[in-house]
């Protein structure tokens, strides 16, 4: 049997010195180092007002959204913080980059001692509440993050314009996440990580005024619309009313009505008819976009249920330059481009104005003077708040005189604030936007400029064998009957 070698006085006092060190030191932590104490305090005091913060929210003490950006994102982020740095601060102690560095004596957990088993217990139980609250924390997170208050008021300069017209749409009552995420992990990943992008934009202030439109890598309308909205419905027709009056007539309108083919699965013929018909289940509309606005149509490709492909196209036209041919699958937003940020239109904002007689009809010119007020060119929303009104009664003195300007000041007042109101919810100089910016693909009012139904219904897209898109009136619409 081998002889055990006796160890050296020095050994020996090294042992004892290992065997009496806590067993923290032994792992190497200590809040004696500048480092350690750093991570302590951080993840103690991001820990505490973490669970302040969640407290007050879940209250209703506190509701304010950069107070829960603060709550479920900062603190907790400084809390994890100060944990990583603990273990990070103990790596250097043992390396002896501190002035109470140890040596590296062996890690051992003795259960059969009580102190041991305490601390075992404690890091444990630790963990488990850590755990706990983390979740939680990650979890309300998760919905702060997905609300419509985040999306429109913490980037509030930049989404401001987009959140007051999604506040009045017909969309109001559907969060953003619906339309611009929709369910699922994957889109959800690739959502945020372009969120990051356009917060480093925010910060940076390195952004597109106005905001481009359309909005790229949008989720198919497919995944998000229909799960409301069910083309695949018959719908027939729907009369709608278009009011709008001149200069010359203030008080009697034009009154245009026309019945929609909105059209569906027709029950009767079992055949898909009227204007959903692009989007039916048993057709597949492509087309060839040859600008950012998709303003301009190449090729059109049309694959019917019999599985026959007619492609269309128009010999003058080209890509504009530098820019990629973008085949695209039509779906809702094709049409319905502002399905949730509608912004109005002037000329119907006032006659709105008339026909609610928010702006007073009687009054001589008044049409006139709003559209000019209206079209004036404000430096800023609060210079438009300073002008708007003073200038419409300007107008009207050197109008009708300043006499009848007094005589009429109230109802001139209360004109003045209609069309101050719908200035501020449609005009920010600061993004660029202005009357008309965003433009809609519905119908043909803005034909000029290649929005609507006339990029493709032209008749000048046609087979090689002449036929072509008609640009028939009664395809889409015709008289109520």
């Amino acid at each position: 049997m081998a002889e055990k070698i006796p160890e050296s006085p020095d050994q020996s006092e090294k042992q004892k010195y290992r065997d009496e060190l806590p067993l923290l030191d032994k792992f190497g932590l200590s809040v004696q180092t500048p480092l350690g104490l750093i991570g302590i305090a951080l993840t103690t005091i991001c820990f505490l007002l973490t669970l302040l913060g969640m407290v007050l929210h879940a209250t209703g003490l506190m509701e304010n959204a950069y107070a829960a950006i603060v709550t479920f994102l900062v603190f907790p982020a400084g809390a994890v913080l100060g944990l990583l740095l603990i273990p990070v601060s103990a790596y250097f102690r043992r390396k002896k980059w501190f002035g109470d560095s140890i040596n590296k004596p062996n890690l051992i957990i003795d259960f059969g001692k009580k102190k041991h088993r305490q601390m075992v217990i404690l890091v444990i139980v630790l963990s488990l509440v850590n755990i706990g609250i983390f979740s939680l924390v990650i979890y309300q997170a998760y919905h702060f993050t997905e609300s419509d208050y985040f999306c429109g008021v913490v980037c509030h300069s930049v989404m401001e314009p987009e959140y007051t017209a999604y506040q009045r749409s017909p969309h109001a009552k559907v969060g953003c996440v619906s339309c611009h995420i929709g369910s699922g992990a994957e889109w959800y990943v690739k959502a945020k990580l372009s969120g990051l992008r356009q917060v480093n934009a925010t910060i940076t202030g390195d952004y597109n005024t106005p905001i481009p439109a359309p909005v790229e890598h949008l989720r198919p309308a497919r995944d998000t619309c229909e799960e409301c909205h069910w083309p695949e419905k018959f719908h027939g027709k729907m009369v709608k009313e278009f009011v709008s009056f001149s200069n010359d007539d203030q008080q009697d309108p034009l009154i245009d009505e026309v019945a929609l083919h909105i059209g569906g699965r027709n029950p009767i013929t079992e055949r898909f008819e009227g204007i959903h018909w692009h989007v039916s289940d048993n057709v597949k509309v492509e087309y060839e976009s040859l600008n950012e606005k998709r303003t301009e149509i190449g090729r059109v490709k049309v694959t019917r249920p019999s599985g026959i492909t007619e492609e269309f196209s128009r010999g003058d036209t080209e890509p504009s330059e530098n820019q990629d041919v973008e085949w695209r699958t039509m779906d809702c937003i094709d049409c319905h481009n502002r399905p949730a940020h509608i912004y109005d239109n002037l000329e119907e904002t006032v006659d709105f104005g008339l026909q609610s007689e928010q702006i007073e009809p009687s009054i001589e010119g008044i049409r006139e003077d709003s559209i000019t007020v209206l079209q004036a060119d404000y430096v800023s929303r609060a210079e438009a708040r300073e002008q708007i009104i003073e200038n419409l009664l300007l107008l009207q003195a050197e109008r009708n005189g300043s006499d009848f300007v007094t005589d009429n000041r109230q109802a001139l007042l209360d004109s003045g604030a209609y069309l101050l109101k719908s200035y501020l919810g449609n005009i920010w100089p600061r993004m660029d936007i202005t009357w008309g910016t965003y433009k809609s693909h519905l119908g043909h009012q803005f034909e000029d400029e290649g929005y609507g139904c006339f990029r493709c219904h032209n008749e000048e897209h046609e087979t090689e064998f002449g036929k072509t898109i008609s640009q028939s009136c009664d395809l889409c619409h015709d008289y109520p009957e």
